[in-house]
């Protein structure tokens, strides 16, 4: 009886685990090395409102497609409190084209206005519930903890930008600035699996 209670209860844990967080969760600090080699933490980001973290990296063409998009997100929302964090998920031993080396320029190709981190453990976008890249989760700041409020999708066009009808996370944000729920809390995020 206490074998089978134990396979039990390890299954659950590794659901729960394999699910990530969800809407309203309180999510955990993570400390991330950035590609200017300073980590970076949830816990340090005092002067915020919330966080729009996305799981994003180099290979990807989703992730290609949505980067201008990714910055401008980052230029409109930081000045507002919800500065874009970026963290790549991806084992370079699989796809060496996300290797932090190769982080490092890429971010400077496109001229990344946002932290760009190197989850190297692969521990965060598991915790998250991560699967694709990009895949976007918006976090609001209540006190001292940052709670999720967001998952899925940047918009309705995962490859092409003239083909935007609705800005998923731009409504979410412009929703919890003005101290409401996003109207829409989750969507399907459309992009590659992660690498892992």
């Amino acid at each position: 009886m206490r074998t089978l209670l134990f396979v039990i209860s390890i299954f659950i844990s590794t659901a729960l685990m394999a699910d990530g967080f969800q809407i309203g969760d309180k999510v955990d600090n993570f400390n991330l090395k950035n590609i200017d080699g300073k980590m970076v933490s949830l816990d340090e980001m005092q002067d915020v409102k919330g966080a729009i973290v996305i799981f994003t990296c180099n290979h990807c063409p989703y992730s290609i497609a949505n980067e201008d998009r990714i910055i401008e997100l980052d230029k409109k929302y930081k000045k507002k409190g919800y500065p874009v964090i970026a963290i790549n998920p991806n084992d370079p031993k699989i796809q060496p084209e996300d290797s932090f080396d190769k982080m490092k320029v890429r971010a400077k190709e496109k001229g990344f206005t946002f932290p760009y981190l190197f989850d190297e453990e692969q521990t965060v976008y598991k915790k998250f519930g991560a699967t694709k890249t990009p895949h976007v989760f918006v976090l609001n700041k209540k006190g001292n903890e940052f709670v999720l409020e967001y998952i899925g999708a940047i918009d309705d066009s995962p490859r092409k930008a003239e083909k935007v009808n609705d800005k998923y996370v731009e409504k979410a944000v412009d929703a919890l600035l003005a101290g409401n729920e996003p109207p829409m809390r989750e969507t399907k995020a459309i992009g590659c699996s992660i690498k892992d």
